[in-house]
């Protein structure tokens, strides 16, 4: 098995860590959309909630690379990919319900397959195609999420650099600009270093292409979580960067279709990682 994937889950661990210790610790005020947090039920709640939103969707990548009984593989990613279906997970309330199961399940049949998997060995790959620019991406964005990290553990990031606890003027001054717990932004910066880590192995077309597309997804909300905290709260500039978390006809979804393209044409394609 390669050593990527392991690096990919343990990404997704020091979230799920960071995310039930905030969440268990705090009260549901000090968050967004939450009305159960505080103890470790609402933290486990919380954290169940992650793993449909943004963990299933890496996780559905992680199934088809590491593989298995072709039957547990499908399921695993049937099951992840019920968290594109509206209403799974809600983004007006992030409270846990039984849906929310279902896609943890699939995240669960995923990590079973990895640890089968890992059985006859983890090795890395040596190199691929690109792997300068990867480094170059993952460093920047591990900087740019520096306040949406200490906002996931329950703290504000501290200093003027970024936006931290600041309550802006004239851009939703309720809230601080960076608010404490989970942020799309680091969803986004979490499935984008995924889709680097994992398409430096052999892929098919299918999943390079899904590569590509969460490559491109990632980025696109982690520049609109990005620009609208460190920039429009600022009052910087102007213009707010409408959301793009789900599949919808407007100008962001082209752009991230565009991007997913050229990612899969010039880069990800088989054939051209190495």
């Amino acid at each position: 098995m390669s050593g990527e994937v392991v690096v990919v889950w343990c990404l997704f661990a020091l979230q799920a860590a960071a995310t039930l210790f905030a969440y268990s610790r705090l009260p549901p005020g000090a968050f967004y959309n939450v009305d159960e947090a505080g103890d470790l039920a609402g933290g486990l709640g919380r954290t169940l909630v992650l793993f449909n939103y943004p963990i299933a969707l890496g996780a559905i990548a992680v199934a088809a690379v590491v593989g298995g009984p072709r039957a547990l593989v499908t399921v695993a990613i049937v099951l992840c990919a019920l968290t594109a279906v509206p209403g799974v997970v809600d983004q007006g309330d992030l409270d846990a319900r039984w849906i929310n199961s279902l896609p943890a399940a699939g995240v669960a049949i995923a990590l079973a397959l990895t640890a089968a998997a890992a059985r006859h060995g983890i090795v890395f790959a040596r190199r691929a195609r690109g792997d300068r620019l990867r480094l170059a991406l993952a460093a920047t964005l591990l900087v740019l999420a520096l306040p949406w990290l200490a906002a996931n553990a329950g703290y504000f990031f501290p200093g003027d650099v970024f936006m931290g606890e600041e309550r802006p003027a004239t851009r939703d001054p309720a809230l601080a600009a960076v608010h404490l717990g989970f942020h799309h932004g680091l969803g986004g910066v979490l499935l984008a270093l995924t889709a680097l880590a994992l398409s430096r192995l052999p892929t098919t077309r299918a999943l390079a292409a899904y590569l590509s597309l969460m490559l491109a997804y990632g980025l696109a909300n982690a520049f609109e979580d990005g620009w609208n905290e460190q920039l429009w709260k600022r009052g910087t500039v102007d213009a707010k960067v409408p959301g793009v978390l789900r599949p919808e006809l407007s100008w962001g979804w082209l752009a991230i279709g565009t991007g997913a393209a050229l990612v899969y044409a010039l880069w990800f394609r088989p054939g051209r990682q190495r």
